[in-house]
């Protein structure tokens, strides 16, 4: 198993960024970081200084996804990939790397329609993490701080690009037929021990929003029954209540924030090993659970 890249951190945008602080901070449990040097409001699940960036504007979605190569020479690999895969990597600015917080940046637009940040360096909050609503904390230690789920139109190109251009790999997909004459299908990728990092779900027709959700998981199950019980308290939909995945064995559910796309708040996935032999197709999305409780 190639472990070059981690999931580093995601942009949003959304008109208020202010709506979003009570949705991270009291319901997933998530803490502020301090603003960016542009302006957007940023939130930790760890002791880098920013995973959730949250600016303001018309878009209502992802804005970008940023992978933090895992040393110099990793950056120069990902890199050279990309550029002989076809894909034009524009470096970025002094100033966008500083807003980001990392030592070096470059940029190249992935097919499902937002620019990839491929990053080195980033930098590490000036307080360690602690959250009093996720005492046992997040897991994130040499796997990113989550995992991001798009839909796209664009699903054969961004499997090339996740495949050929990042190297990732692919963990197993995912096919069902939802109704009748409605399929589903879920592509899942990893670059490192977790399951996976990205995620592709092939979408019939341009979507509002291409984030389909954000994964956090903790380190304690105990904190899944209790962001659980915050989620539900808060009001807020849940389009899937408490379950368990059947490929990636995670225990987890589902709230919807107010901008639309949802997170997940889990424990206990499946690790990828070198020896990984289960990619294969899945024809259920839970072994249990994950039943429609509130919805929008």
């Amino acid at each position: 198993m190639r472990h070059e890249l981690e999931l580093a951190y995601v942009g949003i945008q959304v008109p208020d960024p202010a709506s979003l602080a009570p949705f991270f901070g009291d319901v997933i449990g998530l803490e502020p970081g301090e603003p960016t040097t542009d302006g957007a409001a940023t939130w930790r699940d760890d002791d880098r200084a920013q995973r959730v960036l949250v600016e303001a504007g018309p878009l209502g979605d992802l804005a970008y996804v940023a992978l933090e190569a895992v040393d110099a020479d990793a950056f120069e690999v990902v890199a050279q990939r990309l550029r002989a895969a076809g894909h034009q990597l524009v470096e970025g600015e002094t100033e966008l790397a500083a807003a980001r917080r990392v030592a070096r940046l470059v940029r190249v637009e992935a097919p499902w329609g937002t620019p990839l940040e491929l990053v080195l360096g980033p930098e590490a909050a000036a307080q360690p993490f602690a959250s009093a609503l996720v005492p046992g904390g997040f897991l994130t230690d040499g796997v990113g701080f989550g995992h991001v789920v798009i839909a796209t139109t664009a699903f054969d190109e961004s499997d090339a690009f996740l495949r050929e251009g990042l190297g990732f790999g692919r963990s197993d997909w995912l096919e069902i037929e939802l109704a009748p004459g409605i399929d589903l299908e879920v592509r899942f990728y990893h670059c490192n021990g977790r399951h996976h990092s990205v995620a592709l779900a092939r979408a019939p027709f341009e979507l509002p929003q291409k984030l389909h959700h954000l994964m956090f998981e903790v380190n304690d199950r105990d904190d899944v029954g209790a962001a659980f019980d915050r989620a539900w308290a808060s009001g807020l939909p849940i389009p899937n209540g408490l379950g368990r995945h059947d490929n990636d064995g995670m225990f987890s559910f589902y709230v919807a924030s107010p901008a639309g796309f949802q997170v997940e708040v889990g424990h206990g996935a499946r690790t990828i090993t070198e020896d990984w032999d289960d990619d294969r197709r899945y024809d259920q999305i839970s072994a249990w659970g994950h039943q429609p409780l509130r919805q929008p």
